[in-house]
């Protein structure tokens, strides 16, 4: 319930300053120049950390008739008021060491004047610095909403720099600029209200009092032979030379009346903490005198242009989502109960497929939230899809569905299936999916018709798994229309044919293209091919092989992609984008990897076998229905046998010794248990079925373990999967 409260704080706060949030930033940008421009000027001397104040003095009054102050600025530049011996006035930037004039101060240029004015009021005088202030107060919130966003997002502040792994480019920069410009941004706002406040008089009395101290051995005297330049902000001069008349000496800390002849300090003043924060706060949110922070200032500005955009890209896209319209029956009289747990809507568009491929079979579903759950009269099964938020916690619809279904006692027997969404970048990963099935597990009423099913990023793929698993266990044999789930094809690259196999005895065939322009890709990442007259983009798995791809892909009889891949000859282009999978690049970090496959499933564990660093073992085990099945990679697998640290290891289905991979895990449990107590990662990559046996196996193998689990080893991500 808090990160929900967080999220909808940090969208309304922001959906109401947005136009003048817009308006802050934009302005905000251009005066990040003005600083940048004053501070490149060749004002300032190289030794002006050793120059003294009676140095400058001195030379000031050798070299004009009269000097009325002295001002350090932020930037380090000294400026002067005097009058010159032919009796004009000036205002300087002179050379402390030699009072050379080296340039005039100048009033701020009109243009920066017009946007100074606009950013601060609006140009509507009082009620427009309250406009900003207010905005600026609301700025504020939007970077403490969002400070909490992250840290739930990243699970916890001590993993606030993590490697963020969103796929759409816009949530991921969304929170990579966050992490950096937060502070900043945070600063610019509060300072902000800051400096609107003391506009508006609402700060404690700044007033300065004088008053003579003594140290207790006798009076103060200040020697401008040792003051340094750098530890003065303003020194004014003497109006006459009457000994009535005295210096005015401002330091950075305080104000002093100094006699004029033998350097008692008459007065002095300390500045109080208000004026202090306030010339803390206009050097913060102005840039003065730091290029460094004035880039900052001018980066964290556009910066929150961008924030504004991705950030209402996101909320159209979750409010899109939250819109899917889920008809509902009669809870009482449906056979189907589909719970869901959601978030952001992102589970409801999978949900509202499931529902639709029921209903098309001419069954009854009832649809509600997890937090909804309640007796159902005729059900016979119940299907929850939910989603994990931030920290392994529950979605807002499901808060309350573990102490809901501890006190709802069901009227009948019925099955249960669980389907978890996350992703597995985050530590957490289908955490509250887990919880959900041990509720269900744990009661009496409530039988397993498939096991827990987790889908990665929203993965199709993994969504299919589930659905050929569903059907299979429920005997309905639903079609599910992933259309709506169909993203735009990305920017498409002309592929040309290099090389290409026959077809085996299997119909399947190795076709070797080469991208015409630079492109980077890895084995293991996605080729999006979107065939002629249709509207449906295929995926195939990727070898790299050099700088080309290598394909292995079964010819089917109604297959439209494979078919038009299969009539390709040599010297043939056609178009295609490569989509990154990072979920099953080869590990950086594993010292012993097991790549399990089946069928084409072997097309990125060939060139991952030619990537594995010398120091890493790797245990190589394919599926093939025969020998003939084989020899379609046996001269690439039999390159691979001569490296000492793959072991290969192939069955055959159709054989008259007939065995699957599952088979040959199983004969190697002690092996298996020893690796993945040390950190192996298992890769699998091929049919659903062949997945199902290997986890099957896994499961059955890891009972004589006592650390190991499955969810466990997928939690660690020990278990990486690409399976169709």
């Amino acid at each position: 319930m808090v990160g929900s409260i967080w999220r909808y704080s940090h969208f309304l706060v922001a959906a109401i300053s947005a136009i003048f949030l817009l308006i802050a930033s934009v302005s905000g940008a251009i005066l990040a120049f003005e600083p940048i421009s004053q501070s490149i000027q060749d004002y300032k001397i190289s030794d002006f950390n050793q120059v003294t104040l009676s140095e400058t003095i001195v030379v000031l009054k050798e070299n004009y008739e009269e000097v009325l102050d002295i001002e350090v600025s932020s930037d380090d530049f000294v400026k002067a008021s005097v009058f010159t011996f032919d009796g004009s006035s000036e205002t300087i930037y002179i050379d402390p060491i030699t009072g050379e004039k080296l340039g005039d101060v100048k009033p701020q240029s009109s243009f920066f004047s017009f946007v100074t004015n606009f950013h601060r009021s609006l140009f509507l005088k009082s009620i427009g610095r309250g406009f900003v202030g207010i905005i600026s107060f609301l700025l504020c919130i939007i970077t403490i909403t969002g400070l909490f966003l992250l840290a739930e997002r990243q699970g916890g502040l001590k993993k606030w720099f993590t490697k963020v792994q969103e796929k759409d480019w816009g949530q991921r920069y969304h929170v990579i600029l966050g992490r950096w410009f937060l502070i900043p941004i945070f600063i610019l706002a509060l300072t902000g209200v800051y400096l609107s406040a003391e506009k508006f008089s609402l700060l404690p009395n700044n007033d300065l009092k004088h008053t003579t101290v003594k140290y207790e051995t006798g009076e103060i005297i200040q020697d401008f032979t040792k003051l340094k330049l750098s530890e003065i902000r303003k020194l004014v001069f003497p109006f006459s030379p009457d000994e009535e008349d005295y210096f005015e000496l401002t330091l950075q800390d305080k104000e002093q009346f100094v006699h004029q002849y033998n350097g008692k300090v008459l007065s002095e003043a300390s500045f109080p903490f208000v004026t202090l924060a306030s010339r803390l706060s206009m050097t913060l949110h102005t840039g003065q005198g730091s290029i460094l922070w004035s880039l900052i200032l001018l980066v964290s500005s556009l910066s929150m242009l961008f924030f504004m955009y991705s950030g209402l890209k996101m909320s159209i896209k979750r409010i899109r989502k939250k819109k899917v319209v889920l008809k509902v029956d009669d809870k009482d009289s449906c056979d189907f109960v589909l719970l869901i747990g959601s978030e952001t809507g992102s589970t409801n568009v999978f949900a509202s497929i499931f529902q639709r491929a029921l209903k098309s079979v001419g069954k009854k579903v009832f649809v509600a939230s997890l937090n909804d759950y309640s007796t159902y009269v005729n059900a016979k099964q119940i299907i929850v899809f939910t989603a994990t938020y931030g920290n392994g916690d529950a979605p807002s619809n499901a808060r309350k569905f573990q102490k809901i279904f501890s006190e709802v006692s069901p009227l009948n027997q019925m099955k249960y299936s669980i389907v978890g969404f996350g992703s597995k970048s985050y530590p957490n990963y289908c955490q509250f999916a887990d919880e959900v099935q041990n509720l269900f597990k744990q009661h009496p009423n409530f039988v397993e018709a498939t096991r827990l099913v987790k889908i990665n990023d929203q993965s199709q793929q993994d969504f299919k798994s589930w659905e050929k698993l569903w059907n299979a266990s429920s005997e309905i044999k639903l079609q599910m229309d992933l259309s709506v789930l169909q993203q735009k094809p990305k920017r498409q690259k002309t592929f040309e044919v290099v090389e290409r196999t026959l077809l085996n005895s299997d119909n399947t065939f190795l076709i070797t293209l080469r991208p015409k322009k630079r492109t980077r890709f890895q084995s293991g990442d996605l080729l999006n091919i979107l065939p002629p007259e249709s509207s449906t983009i295929r995926q195939y798995s990727i070898s790299k092989c050099e700088n080309d791809i290598l394909l292995s892909i079964k010819k089917h009889d109604k297959g439209v992609c494979s078919t038009f891949l299969s009539e390709m000859k040599v010297g043939a282009t056609f178009k295609g984008a490569v989509e990154k999978n990072e979920e099953f690049h080869l590990p950086k970090k594993a010292k012993e990897i097991w790549m399990i496959s089946n069928g084409t499933g072997i097309t990125p564990f060939l060139g991952m076998l030619e990537e594995a660093k010398s120091n890493v073992k790797v245990y190589f085990i394919w599926g093939g229905r025969t020998f003939e099945s084989y020899k379609i990679y046996k001269n690439k697998l039999e390159e691979i046998r001569n490296n000492s640290n793959v072991k290969l290891s192939i069955a055959y289905s159709k054989e008259q010794d007939r065995n699957y991979v599952q088979d040959i895990i199983e004969s190697e449990e002690r092996e298996v248990i020893t690796a993945l107590e040390n950190g192996a990662v298992f890769m699998l990559c091929g049919s659903v079925a062949m997945q199902k046996g290997v986890t099957e196996v896994l499961e059955k193998i890891m009972q004589n373990s006592a650390t190991l689990t499955l969810d466990k080893i997928e939690s660690n991500a020990q278990m990486l999967t690409d399976c169709y």
